[in-house]
């Protein structure tokens, strides 16, 4: 009931809170659900990380996006993503700067060794490999900081240039075995009945590789067959074993007082040794130490079967090998504790990036005794961070820097033409100008991002890639004086100002213009405007020009003409008329029309050019006009004038010749001003900043040209010059010099106390010069100091006590059962050495073993004879020797004591007492080696051997060519032809010998000749200068230029010539004579005369009459010409006017026309002459039409004092006629034609600029310290490349000359000595080699003779590399076989070229067994590979001998012909058996050599189709002895076999395998149809037994037999 009640309260609680209590799980499981669903939905995602912003160093920072996105790819708020696990999006990062790229560099290691990459699923060895397999190789790639080697980040340097890759595919050849030799031939077996073993062995030529197998075993042993040995009667024979030398232990405390020992006092200054007693125990020994103690050693006598017999059997003699011996207990070198790291050591930095070194040091507390360990290292450094925040000084970078381009100077390039040559004044065009390049230590100032740059020299070794140049071409400007062209005409007379209309004084003014502006001249241009002063001085007057004659009535007689005016100014322009309203001018003029019967007298002429062109005292101009008679008067007409009314004469040009002109000083230099302050706040004129303005003054004033400076009132005020200028003051240039280099840094080392003081320096260079009065240069470039707290090294030394008595192996030790029981023989004793102080008192070891070098020897050797040996005096010192080279020295010893008494010691061969060798020589013979040397040429008259010594350099630039020197090294050899120092045989250590470098010789010619006239006097011409040959060039000189058959060179330059300079001149035409022989009336027809004369229209003068040749011939005027003088009453017409012009563009449609006038008219009705003509516009005739033409560009014209550089060329303007002549450029320039530009150029001249070189740089150091072959060179580099027609640079840049043969000193080890046991024949003992000093010259076939062993200086090396332990095998024991030669040189190849550099080469031994007991425990072999070069690719083949039954022989071989085992893949070896296929099972079958089925003998093959034996059938007649040859082969086969095959062939299936009937044919004698019908019926029972296999009968194929000619047939 209970029970119940328990249960039934749950199940209530239940019914009542079951609901909700899943209810509230339900929306639980629903929260973290969705919670889940959250974290799964929503996931943070990154961008890439942007670029470094900020400071350059390590305040730089780079920040990436972080957002939050849906599973589905939509981006969302940040808060439903999880914030914990939100990723960072700023990070601190290393800023890059541009001016990083010094100090940073990527580090690529080598690529290692291709590994097998594993492919994905693939299984081993599932693909077989042909020729390799893919693989990776990987390297190592760092970004590195170049000052300390530290690592940084490498997005550093990928800043500047992108990672190296670190990975790469690579071939992996496939496996190789390993490859061995053949097997050797047996080893012999031994004699007599013992059982003994032979072997034969064979070596590794090419280790396994890749995976390939290992080696096989590389011996092989077999037991001999020789007979057992009877019972009792075996042949042995006995070794005595010596064992290896035991431990060095101390004797036992009795024994002590025989042992002894010594120790080393380091702390006492007594320095004596004192004796310790051993008590029960061994106390605690001071450090340093020496104890001596003893060791001991086994010796057993082993059998020949490898037993262990009696030691009586091996030792019949009674003297037995040593088993005990002194020794030095050996004692490690004790230091003291590491002192504590010094504080971390950063010279410079940038941020976090460097890294600082710290050190700490360690003393010696003792030195190792005996075979104890050496001293460790002494000093550890390691890198570490700095831990102070300080900031570091930035570290230094190097760069080329140059200083300021010196002048350019011309000088230096003409000197190069001619050395000899004089300075000149006025030099220009090409030169050259140099600067200094030196290498800078910039140092960068911290906190900007570009760090400001303090320069200061530094090697040049610090600086990379090439320096710039130092040298380079420049141009001077030539100076060009101004060039001006001719006056122009004089003006008219103009007021100074034109504001008062009314005549006053004025001045007439000509001018002149500026052709070409000065460059560089002293004196600018002369003046450009000259006046004269005139009266009656206008600015405007009127142009009055004449209209008809009107008569006042009627048709003849009295008129007018109305004049009409037009008021212009003295430009001609015409301007309104009240600007001439107060001029004075007539309206109308009287003029006459004659009648019928007056005199008619034609126009007047125009006035003639005036007669001078200024008027003075004794000379004023004149011009003068003219008109004549054209028709004579009749009765009661008006008659003519007489004649001196036809000619008119006025003045003209009547102002005085002596003209006035501005003249002026030049310009001052430019000042400062106080009224150009307020400019100099503004920048210059030219848009460049300025230094200042200031002011340039200069004096004006009036000149007479004649006479002087006149008061300024005679010169017009209008064009007076400025006498005031503002200017550019010129900037201050101070000196600008570099910071004065670090001084040469003093030795950090100690010096020796007594050395001399050591002294630094440093200096300065001089960037650019002062100018304008700035701060000059100091006067200290240089600067030179001694050293200051130069450590001195401190003086210790060691000193050695006196050495012990000698100690002996104990005698208890001694006195064994091989031992001896005298205290004699062989021990060691040693000594204390003591370390002192330089003031004498006591040191550590640790300082002696720093300051005072090697240690002094603490043991040595000692002997002490026994009662039987024989003891001598010490050796006595060598004789004397003579001068002569033969004679020899000898020294001598004595026999004492008892040994005297002996007859042993009185043997001189055992044990000589006199000593002889030949005396040192000094007679020495030298002999030239090596090549002579290049012919040096010394520089300068202290050019002698001196200056060829070792390190000295060449004086001064060395001159190129002339007489020089060639050496030739000498090695000096002694009498015994042993090398000695060649200063024993020469001074110098060379033979001299004068030759000679030729000099080259430039081409050389005369200076230019004068310029020729122009060759045309109207137009261009071309005027020519030449210079002739007058040196060809040799020896490599500069050629010449291109000559013409006489050896000249021409130059040609156009001008010209002005076509109206030169003119005809024609005077008036004289009265018109009429011939009064034919005509009474003196009237109609005549000739009249005018002169025609060439002239020069001078500057300054009047018309100059020059020969007539120099006027164009073409153009003459006429002189004389038809004239018609009217008769009374005639009418008369005026001379014919000017034809009108003909159009710009001659056309023949267009007429030209002229007229005349009808002066009278007629009394008669006779009509008067035509007043009118006209002719077309014909091209050439009557019509021309003008051009500008231009001439061929000039060659380049430069400065008069120029050789090249830039110069200018030209081309000439001229007028041409349509007919070709050349005429006056007014022609030209009335038409306003337009001119060609442009008619100059620049150009330029190339200079010939000849290689230029630096000095020689001195001597370098011998490439070999010593012997033959050894080099001494120097060199010259270019400091100008050769431009032009210059000297190109030579080839040789570098000299070389041997050395003198010094004499090497070496020592030399001997060959190691067979394995000797000393007292023993087995066992351990010792390999011994010599160690000789030996002289010779380091040649490849240098011949060695042994010195003294001073002359090789300290012994290179310790016993044990003269003794090496080593063991002589006892009979049964097993041992290793000497090393086997190394193999030849063999590449890794694929497909027959080399997979890697180096080739492999192998060497192997392995262990011998000598009983046959010990085989099992001894085994294993050793290959030893190492890398080799110059190998060869070896391919490795399967070899097979021809088939014999069968069967043949495999064997693998290499390419070189060596059989090998190994190498060769098994996939691909050949069959050694041959099998046919498919198997003969035909009757009377079997398988041929060639592996395919044949007949026996006596059988022929019947061949199925597709080549496959099918039957054999046998051959007729064969048993009547007549067989072909071809069945004799089968005579010896066995008939058994046949039988039984006969009845198993023919249960073979008789069909084909396409499915037809076999041919069963037999040869049937025609014995009977019976017989037929019988082999019928048994053929078809046979068939019928394997009907379940058959197919329908095929048809049957013919026989073919083999028919032999036999009747029987």
């Amino acid at each position: 009931m209970l029970l119940q009640q328990n249960w039934v309260s749950p199940h209530w609680a239940w019914q009542s809170l079951g609901k909700p209590f899943l209810l509230f799980v339900f929306l639980m499981l629903q929260t973290a659900d969705l919670q889940a669903r959250r974290g799964h939905q929503f996931v943070w995602k990154t961008g890439h990380w942007g670029r470094c912003i900020g400071d350059c160093g390590s305040g730089g920072v780079r920040s990436r996006a972080v957002w939050c996105t849906h599973a589905e790819g939509w981006t969302t708020f940040h808060a439903n993503c999880d914030q914990q696990d939100k990723p960072e999006s700023q990070r601190r990062c290393f800023k890059v700067c541009d001016w990083h790229l010094e100090l940073f560099e990527w580090e690529v290691s080598g690529w290692d060794r291709c590994g097998l990459v594993p492919a994905a699923g693939a299984e081993a060895g599932a693909e077989a490999c042909v020729t390799a397999q893919h693989g990776l190789q990987r390297r190592s790639v760092r970004c590195l900081q170049k000052l300390n080697r530290t690592a940084v980040s490498s997005e550093i340097c990928e800043h500047f240039s992108p990672q190296p890759p670190a990975e790469q595919a690579c071939l992996v050849p496939c496996p190789r075995d390993c490859v061995v030799s053949q097997f050797s031939a047996w080893s012999p077996c031994g004699p007599g009945c013992a059982g003994s073993l032979q072997h034969r062995s064979r070596a590794v030529i090419a280790p396994p590789l890749y995976g390939g197998a290992p080696c096989p075993n590389l011996t092989e042993s077999r037991a001999c067959g020789a007979p057992a040995c009877p019972l009792g009667e075996e042949q042995h024979t006995y070794s005595l074993r010596l064992g290896p030398w035991g431990q060095c232990r101390l004797p036992h405390p009795r024994d002590a007082e025989l042992a002894g020992r010594t120790m080393l006092d380091l702390g006492s200054d007594s320095g004596e040794r004192r004796a310790a007693g051993l008590g029960g125990s061994h106390p605690q020994q001071p450090a340093g130490e020496v104890e001596i103690g003893y060791q001991t050693r086994q010796v057993r006598c082993v059998r020949s079967d490898g037993k262990h017999v009696e030691l009586s059997l091996c030792l019949p003699d009674p003297a037995s090998p040593m088993t005990s011996r002194s020794c030095v207990v050996p004692k490690d070198c004790a230091t003291s504790e590491w002192s504590p790291w010094s504080r971390c050591w950063r010279s410079c930095g940038w941020g976090s990036v460097a890294a600082g070194l710290r050190s700490r040091r360690r003393r010696v507390r003792s030195v190792p005794v005996g075979t104890g360990a050496p001293c460790p290292e002494l000093e550890e450094r390691e890198a570490c961070s700095g831990g102070g925040k300080a900031p570091l000084q930035p570290c230094p970078r190097f760069a080329w820097r140059t200083s300021e381009w010196k002048a350019c100077q011309v000088s230096l390039l003409l000197e190069q033409q001619d050395p000899q040559q004089q300075k000149q004044a006025g030099l220009c065009g090409g030169g050259i100008q140099t600067r200094v390049v030196y290498c800078a230590q910039i140092v960068a100032e911290l906190g900007t991002h570009r760090p400001k740059e303090v320069a200061r020299p530094v090697d040049g070794k610090l600086c990379q890639g090439a320096a710039p140049g130092s040298s380079q071409l420049c141009q001077l400007p030539c100076r060009a004086e101004c060039a001006v062209s001719p006056w122009a005409a004089w003006g008219p007379c103009l007021p100074e100002s034109c504001q008062h209309r009314h005549g006053g004084r004025g001045f007439r003014m000509r001018q002149r213009q500026v052709v070409v502006d000065p460059v560089g001249a002293l004196a600018g241009c002369p003046h450009l405007v000259e006046s004269i002063p005139c009266e009656d001085a206008r600015c405007h007057e009127w142009e009055v020009s004449e209209g008809a004659c009107v008569t006042d009535r009627g048709h003849c007689g009295p008129g007018h003409r109305v004049l009409k005016a037009v008021c212009r100014s003295r430009k001609g322009e015409e301007v309104p008329h009240h600007f001439c309203s107060e001029l004075p001018h007539p309206e109308v003029v009287a003029c006459e029309v004659p009648c019928a019967r007056d005199c008619v007298l034609s126009e007047w002429s125009p006035w003639s050019p005036c007669s001078h062109s200024c008027s003075s005292r004794n000379a004023e101009g004149t011009q003068s006009r003219s008109r004549s008679i054209v028709a004579l008067p009749a009765e009661g007409g008006k008659g003519c004038p007489p004649e001196r009314a036809l000619r008119e004469q006025r003045a003209c040009n009547e102002h005085p010749c002596v003209p006035f002109f501005w003249d002026v000083s030049p310009w001052s230099s430019c000042s400062e001003d106080v009224l150009g302050t307020a400019l100099n706040a503004t920048s210059s004129w030219s848009g460049e900043p300025a230094c200042g303005v200031g002011i340039q003054t200069r004096k004006v004033f009036c000149r007479k040209s004649s006479s002087g400076q006149v008061t300024p009132k005679r010169c017009p005020e209008s064009i007076r010059p400025e006498a005031v200028r503002p200017c550019l003051l010129p900037c201050r240039k101070d000196c600008v010099v570099t910071l004065f280099s670090e001084w040469t840094p003093c030795p950090t080392a100690c010096q020796p106390g007594n050395a001399t003081a050591v002294r630094q320096s440093r200096y300065r260079i001089i960037l650019q010069d002062s100018a304008n009065g700035g701060q000059p240069c100091p006067d200290t470039l240089y600067e030179e100091r001694e050293c200051e707290d130069v450590p001195i090294c401190p003086v210790y030394r060691w000193k050695s006590h006196r050495w012990s008595p000698c100690v002996l192996v104990p005698a208890s030790v001694r006195q064994g059962p091989l031992g001896q029981s005298e205290a004699c023989g062989h021990g060691l004793q040693s000594r204390a050495v003591t370390c002192l102080s330089e003031q004498g008192g006591s040191a550590t070891v640790g300082d002696c073993v720093r300051w005072a070098g090697a240690m002094p020897a603490l043991v040595q050797e000692c002997h002490i004879p026994c009662k039987d040996d024989c003891t001598f005096t010490p050796w006595s010192k060598f004789t004397a020797c003579s001068s002569d080279c033969d004679t020899a020295r000898s020294r001598r010893r004595l026999l004492t004591g008892r040994s005297r008494k002996r007859d042993k010691c009185q043997n001189t061969e055992l044990y000589p007492q006199v000593e002889t060798e030949p005396c040192p020589c000094e007679a020495f013979t030298s002999q030239p080696h090596g090549n002579w040397s290049d012919c040096i040429i010394r520089g300068g008259p202290a050019g002698g051997p001196a200056e060829l010594q070792l390190g000295m350099p060449a004086q001064g630039a060395a001159g190129e060519c002339g007489q020089g020197v060639r050496l030739r090294a000498i090695a000096c050899y002694d009498r015994s032809g042993r090398l000695v120092e060649p200063s024993l045989c020469s001074t110098s250590g060379f033979i001299e010998e004068p030759c000679t470098v030729p000099c080259p010789f430039d081409c050389r010619l005369s200076d230019w000749s004068s310029w020729s006239p122009c060759s045309s006097s109207c137009g261009p011409g071309v005027r020519v200068r030449s210079k002739w040959l007058k040196e060809k060039p040799y020896n490599g000189g500069r050629p010449c230029p291109k000559l013409d058959l006489r050896n000249q060179v021409h130059e040609a330059v156009p001008c010209y010539s002005e076509c109206n300079q030169y003119s005809w001149e024609v005077g008036p035409w004289s009265p018109c004579k009429i011939s009064s022989e034919e005509n009474s009336l003196h009237c109609g027809e005549g000739i009249q005369t005018r002169e025609v004369r060439c002239v020069s229209t001078a500057e300054d003068h009047g018309v100059e009459t020059v020969p007539s040749a120099l006027c164009s011939q073409a153009e003459v005027p006429e002189a004389v010409q038809k004239c018609t003088l009217y008769c009374p009453s005639e009418c008369a017409v005026s001379d014919w006017g000017q034809w009108s012009p003909c159009p710009q563009v001659c056309d023949p449609n267009i007429m030209q026309t002229r007229t005349r006038q009808v002066l009278r008219s007629p009394v008669s009705s006779k009509p008067c002459p035509e007043v009118s003509q006209m002719k077309p516009c014909i091209l050439n005739q009557n019509c021309f039409q003008y051009q500008y033409n231009l001439t061929g560009w000039s060659g380049c014209q430069l400065g008069a004092n120029a050789t090249c550089g830039h110069g200018e060329r030209r081309r000439l303007l001229s007028c041409r006629r349509s007919d070709g002549a050349t005429v006056s450029m007014q022609l030209c320039q009335r038409l306003h034609l337009e001119k060609p530009v442009p008619t100059s150029s620049r150009c330029v001249v190339p200079c010939a600029v000849d290689c230029q070189l630096s000095p020689w740089s001195a001597w370098s150091q011998c490439s070999h310290t010593c012997g033959a072959g050894g080099q001494m060179v120097r060199g010259r580099s270019v400091v100008l490349q050769a431009a032009g027609e210059g000297r190109p640079c030579p080839e040789q840049l570098t000299q070389h000359r041997s050395c003198p043969v010094k004499p090497c000193y070496s020592w030399l080890l001997g060959p190691w000595s067979p394995c000797t046991v000393q007292g023993g024949q087995c066992g351990d003992g010792l390999q011994v080699r010599n160690l000789t000093c030996v002289v010779h010259d380091a040649s490849v076939s240098a011949t060695s003779r042994p010195v003294e062993n001073a002359l090789c200086g300290e012994l290179p090396s310790k016993e044990s590399v003269l003794q090496l332990p080593c063991s002589v095998p006892c009979p049964g024991d097993c041992h290793l076989t000497e090393w086997s030669e190394w193999s030849s040189c063999e590449l890794t190849c694929i497909s027959g070229r080399s997979f890697e550099p180096a080739g492999r080469q192998s060497r192997s031994r392995a262990f011998m067994v000598q009983a046959a007991e010990s085989r099992e425990s001894c085994s294993g072999q050793e290959v030893e590979t190492r890398p080799c070069s110059g190998g060869k690719c070896y391919d490795y083949l399967w070899q097979s001998s021809p088939w014999r039954d069968n069967a043949r022989t495999v064997w693998c071989q290499r390419s070189d012909g060596i059989n090998v085992t190994g190498g060769c893949p098994l996939r691909t070896k050949p069959a050694e058996v041959r099998h046919c296929s498919p198997p003969c099972r035909k009757p009377f079958s079997y398988c041929t050599q060639r592996g395919v089925c044949g007949c026996e003998r006596g059988y022929t093959e019947v061949m199925r189709s597709n080549g496959l034996l099918d039957y054999c059938v046998k051959v007729p007649g064969l048993e009547d002895k007549k067989a072909d040859v071809k069945t004799i082969a089968g005579k010896n086969k066995p008939v058994n076999s046949k039988m039984h095959d006969i009845f198993k062939g023919w249960s073979i299936q008789p069909f084909n395998p396409d499915g037809k009937l076999k041919i069963w044919v037999y040869g049937v004698s025609a014995g009977g149809f019976f017989i037929i019908i019988f082999l019928i019926f048994t053929s078809y029972l046979m068939c019928k037994k394997t009907k379940q296999h058959q197919s329908p009968p095929p048809q049957q194929k013919p026989l073919t037999l083999a028919y032999d000619g036999d009747i029987d047939m």
